[in-house]
């Protein structure tokens, strides 16, 4: 009896010990089941946002817009300015560099002063002018009392003409001396024995900015030798090249989007002025002038700065959406077009798109038949969404 038991128990052991396994093998089937169902949803058409979500990523809604796409020439080159407004300021006559305060970057008015040159030659050049003067009143003197006594027979001709030329050489002496102090800023009207000035100033020829300063004091400067490069910026132009094959379709007028590659992304408005008349050589491309249309832009550009650009021969008006609302997954091209929301969550259908043309940050929708007027599409935040 003792035995049957002890076989009962054991039997009862094995039975509540299979039917906790089926139990556990159910629990796990059940669970399998439901990551099943949440990766097919995952992996469907249809994407569920909560409202918080929605306001924490920074998503924005928007729909079609009709865009103008144009066909473009590309074309790079640079930023720069009119040739008058540049300068390279140096010296008529060589001097040593007295003083100079200047640094690359600086804003400078024009006839601001920039240095000072002295060099014993300049007092040599008033003290020639200054003689040259007082003789010239002598001759002019002579040259007219020979004059009157020419017309009355008095004085020979030959006394009369030699006035004449002694008076003509010198006068022209005098207003080339006047001229020559006038190029280094020295004014013949204060010149006086008493007066005379042994270092020149040196002054800004235009407004604008220092970009290069390659004097510095005590050392000597000859005529030939660039002191200081300024450059004025309130007139910014594009110099851009275009190549020979597509020169034909540019013409004066034509808008230009272009951008700063190595600085930002955004893009700016300019347009055709002017169209080059010669193919360089070495590379077969021809200089194409552009103009800002907004010249208060000016000064976020600096000459020099590479640009890239897109010279637009004609456009045409077509669908398109943000180029943020356009994701590129797995080989395809779609956006996420709303279906419904209620107060805790949106619903989001993906959509595949065929773009076209993508400028100025819009894409053109080539399968606008697939959307309806009234369709909402998520323009910001879909790539972490879709892809």
């Amino acid at each position: 009896m003792q035995l049957r038991n002890k076989s009962l128990v054991k039997y009862a052991s094995k039975l509540f010990l299979l039917i906790g396994f089926s139990v556990l093998l159910e629990s796990c089937g059940s669970e399998n089941d439901s990551t099943k169902e949440a990766t097919a949803n995952a992996e469907s058409d249809q994407v569920v946002i909560t409202k918080k979500q929605f306001e924490s990523s920074g998503m924005k809604l928007g729909s079609l817009a009709e865009k103008e796409f144009s066909s473009t020439v590309h074309a790079n080159g640079m930023i720069d300015v009119p040739p008058e407004n540049k300068a390279s300021v140096s010296t008529y006559y060589g001097g040593f560099v007295e003083s100079i305060s200047l640094l690359p970057g600086q804003k400078v008015k024009k006839g601001q002063m920039l240095f000072t040159l002295g060099n014993p030659e300049y007092v040599q050049m008033q003290q020639d002018f200054l003689e040259t003067k007082n003789k010239l009143a002598y001759l002019k003197a002579d040259y007219e009392r020979q004059q009157t006594l020419a017309k009355d027979n008095i004085a020979s001709q030959k006394n009369y003409l030699k006035a004449q030329t002694d008076y003509n050489v010198t006068l022209a002496m005098y207003e080339s001396l006047k001229k020559k102090l006038r190029l280094i800023n020295i004014d013949p009207a204060k010149i006086s024995g008493s007066n005379l000035q042994t270092s020149i100033v040196i002054y800004a020829p235009i407004a604008g900015y220092v970009t290069k300063v390659n004097a510095t004091k005590g050392m000597y400067l000859n005529p030939t030798d660039v002191a200081v490069e300024l450059i004025n910026s309130d007139h910014i132009h594009l110099e851009l090249n275009v190549y020979e094959k597509d020169i034909q379709k540019v013409k004066v007028g034509q808008n230009i989007k272009f951008q700063l590659p190595d600085a930002s992304t955004k893009w700016y408005d300019a347009e055709v002025h002017l169209v080059g008349k010669t193919v360089e050589d070495e590379n077969r491309i021809v200089n194409v002038h552009g103009h800002l249309k907004d010249e208060s832009l000016s000064n976020l550009f600096v000459p020099g700065m590479y640009v890239e650009a897109q010279i637009a021969i004609d456009s045409e008006s077509a669908p398109a959406l943000p180029e943020t609302a356009v994701i590129n997954a797995e080989n395809a091209y779609y956006a996420l077009i709303k279906q419904s929301e209620n107060e805790n969550e949106e619903v989001f259908t993906k959509k595949e798109v065929i773009p076209g043309k993508n400028q100025n940050g819009w894409i053109e929708i080539k399968n606008v038949n697939d959307f309806k007027p009234t369709d909402i599409v998520l323009t910001e935040g879909a790539f972490n969404l879709i892809y």
